[in-house]
């Protein structure tokens, strides 16, 4: 017999193994001698009280053992000789799309632009020190994409998109641990993606997938309005049955691509605005009311939203204990992102601040067409490159500077190694988004208070929240309204907003794949 009971423990009490198996069983019920196995279902954290609290759902097993789940690499098969699928990008989408298809008995194909995730660091130290950018290999280009350098955050509120718990399981037996499949708020950390990224390419080559790297896709091979592979690096053809489009949100070149070849894309709504970084301790003592925080608790989180003038304003990939970084994927552009390792000890905490823009927004650019949103987005990102002296320096205001519209005498200490420039981002953002802004973070200041500070800073921008463009596609067969066996998947897609919304989308897709090609 299993049953399930809830424990609120302090979290020193939810550290003692000993201590949650002894107060499970006493609140089961069960006679101690007949409980066989005390397991953690469930892990949050209540912090609306005092002092926080850990909230536990706990199975407690009497008469019977748990029995762990078969391994779901357990199902693969080698695909040498199976039928071959072209997928361009080894982000989540496409990673998690290259299992599924082997599961379904194909044989993925993939190409990356960038390079696999060790040698990537190279890429990444040269932005960070130099202010030198690889439009091939960068934090958004590369393997594992933007997700390896974005905290390894799971939480998504995508329930009826897909399997989120077979994403997750798939995640832990390439290395991630365990603890993701119980947390509220799973997350990784960027220190060790790299290694279950890479965990996961060995995967798909062990069984007789393919992933090539410093391959990048210039060409599609069309012939009678259906998809039959692609060209890569202007030199090479490679054909397949199908082809899955998984680039992400910036390979804007892949858009431009499709424009050209007469294939259906559209302009979509995003998201553009700032990161805004506090003190870590400083988000400890408005959310847990006390700095410091106990041992056992992690760095404390927030997520704020209100209306401003009838857009939204929210805060977007929230990171405890953190980093800023440069996320350009071109040189002449200045774009910043948020990561937090596994233990999220820095003293920072940042967040991407956001406003929505929709498609009205966007008139000034309608003669750029179906591009509107990309114009758009660009523009803001070279006036904060321009307004600097060349390098990745981000601009930045304190955030009292930033609602008065007044240039800083100073910026607050910062984990963005580039550094800091003071600058008036109330001329450098574009109007309508500064004033959403303005009003949205005096609005967060008042529904947490301490929030609105003079020792947080406001970094510029923040702009690849989202992709501009959708590549659209049927509801029911995930494949491109107008050329057969396309198959668009993922956030460069427009269908996805996060490692597992992602993975989830790439698993989706494969297996419409697999019915296309049967």
């Amino acid at each position: 017999m299993i049953k399930q009971v809830e424990l609120k423990l302090l979290p020193a009490e939810a550290a003692d193994e000993a201590l949650v198996r002894q107060r499970a069983i006493q609140k089961s019920r069960f006679p101690e001698k007949d409980v066989k196995e005390v397991a953690i279902a469930r892990r949050s954290i209540d912090a609306r009280g005092q002092r926080p609290l850990i909230i536990l759902r706990v199975d407690v097993y009497a008469g019977e053992s748990y029995q762990p789940e078969p391994a779901l690499l357990n199902k693969l098969k080698p695909v040498d000789e199976a039928p071959a699928v072209i997928i361009i990008g080894a982000g989540p989408a496409g990673y998690f799309a290259a299992l599924e298809l082997i599961e379904l008995g194909l044989k993925p194909i993939l190409f990356d632009r960038g390079k696999d995730v060790r040698t990537r660091r190279r890429d990444l130290r040269a932005i960070q020190q130099f202010g030198q950018v690889n439009p091939h290999s960068n934090y958004c280009f590369g393997e594992g994409g933007a997700g390896t350098y974005s905290d390894g955050k799971l939480y998504t509120r995508s329930h009826k998109r897909g399997n989120i718990y077979k994403a997750m399981k798939l995640l832990v037996e390439h290395g991630a641990s365990s603890d993701i499949l119980i947390d509220a708020h799973p997350h990784i950390g960027s220190n060790k993606l790299p290694n279950i990224v890479a965990n996961i390419r060995e995967t798909i080559l062990h069984y007789g997938g393919e992933v090539h790297f410093d391959s990048h896709v210039t060409d599609f091979i069309l012939e009678a309005g259906r998809m039959q592979g692609v060209l890569v690096n202007d030199a090479t053809e490679h054909r397949a049955g199908a082809v899955v489009l998984a680039t992400g949100h910036s390979a804007r070149d892949i858009y431009y691509l499709l424009h050209r070849r007469g294939i259906r894309i559209e302009a979509k709504p995003y998201a553009l605005g700032v990161r805004i970084e506090h003190p870590q301790p400083l988000i400890d003592r408005i959310q847990y009311h006390q700095s410091p925080r106990e041992e056992h608790l992690p760095a404390s989180s927030y997520r704020l939203a209100c209306q401003v003038d009838g857009r939204g304003v929210f805060s977007f990939c929230m990171c405890p204990g953190g980093l800023v970084v440069p996320a350009a994927t071109a040189p002449g552009e200045i774009v910043i992102n948020g990561m937090s390792m596994s233990r999220r000890d820095s003293a920072f905490a940042n967040s991407g601040t956001v406003v929505a823009v929709e498609l009205e927004d966007l008139l000034p650019f309608q003669d750029q067409g179906v591009f509107a949103g990309l114009a758009f987005q660009q523009q803001v990102e070279q006036a904060m490159f321009n307004f600097g002296d060349g390098s990745q320096k981000a601009p930045a205001q304190r955030l009292t500077d930033f609602v008065k519209g007044k240039l800083s005498a100073s910026l607050a200490p910062t984990s963005y190694i580039p550094g800091l420039l003071s600058a008036p981002l109330q001329e450098l953002l574009p109007p309508a988004i500064y004033q959403r802004l303005r009003l949205g973070v005096q609005e967060f200041g008042r529904k947490m208070k301490g929030y609105y500070t003079e020792e947080a800073n406001v970094i510029a921008t923040e702009s690849r929240t989202s992709s501009p463009i959708r590549i659209p596609r049927n509801v029911d067969s995930y494949m491109h309204v107008e050329v057969a066996g396309l198959f668009p998947a993922g956030e460069g897609a427009g269908y996805a907003g996060g490692i597992i919304s992602a993975a989830m989308d790439g698993q989706n897709v494969a297996r419409a794949v697999a019915r296309f090609l049967q």
